[in-house]
């Protein structure tokens, strides 16, 4: 585990690279963080894939600086569905997917504001499969997610800032004709598939506004449904 740097644009974006025990080539999968940036629970996340076999890097989309300087940056690439955000996360995959201990199949994994940023890029890059865990919808998902790779999606019913966004994905993505899985937890809040507890003074109102912590005995389950569709759609090599 180590941090590493991946060329954007003629400079260098800081990333963190977690590899497998072992010898490659192995699948590689883009990890795209929380609002609060590349931090410990993040490369954690990393470490987890790679744990599992896959080569999996954190590009720290906030270049290093602070995440209260760059979060509003951040969200308003992500609805935009374009932005310097997308640039790095298509370097990102474009790096890892042309190293030699890569088999080139990359998937795009993202918490949070990361999971929006994983729905577009599923449409929008050469991804095999895209893991949007409680995140936003694009606007007009029907038509942003034509074309995307497969799809896996967890919710939480307890997250009343997604409120319904399960069931929208879900038809969305039926109605696009995308392989996915979307399941919605009942009783679960935001966050439950990590260990992340939002800094003061954030934490309290996490917890009225989304629900924060809630449900975290369902991440075994949400952390094996995908864990298998990146097994599926990721680590299996192409038959083409």
């Amino acid at each position: 585990m180590s941090d590493i740097s991946i060329p954007v644009g003629g400079r260098e974006l800081p990333a963190y690279l977690a590899v497998p025990e072992g010898e490659g080539p192995w699948p590689g999968v883009v990890i795209v963080f929380e609002a609060m940036g590349a931090n410990d629970d993040m490369r954690a996340q990393a470490d987890r894939f790679a744990a599992h076999g896959y080569l999996a890097v954190l590009p720290d989309l906030y270049d290093g600086a602070p995440w209260l300087r760059c979060v509003a940056k951040a969200m308003r690439d992500m609805r935009a569905q374009r932005g310097p955000t997308y640039d790095h996360i298509e370097a990102a995959r474009a790096w890892l997917a042309g190293r030699d201990d890569c088999t080139g199949g990359v998937g795009i994994c993202g918490f949070c504001m990361g999971g929006g940023f994983a729905l577009v890029a599923a449409a929008k890059y050469d991804f095999r499969a895209a893991a949007a865990n409680y995140g936003i919808l694009p606007r007009r998902p029907e038509e942003s997610l034509r074309g995307a790779c497969p799809v896996v999606g967890s919710y939480g019913a307890a997250d009343p800032s997604l409120r319904g966004a399960a069931g929208r994905l879900k038809r969305a993505l039926a109605a696009a004709g995308v392989p996915h899985d979307v399941k919605e937890y009942p009783g679960t809040g935001h966050g439950f598939l990590t260990g992340l507890t939002p800094p003061p003074p954030l934490g309290p109102v996490a917890k009225i506004v989304m629900g924060f912590g809630k449900g975290r005995e369902n991440a075994p389950d949400g952390w094996g449904r995908i864990l298998a569709f990146f097994a599926e759609h990721v680590a299996k090599k192409s038959t083409t």
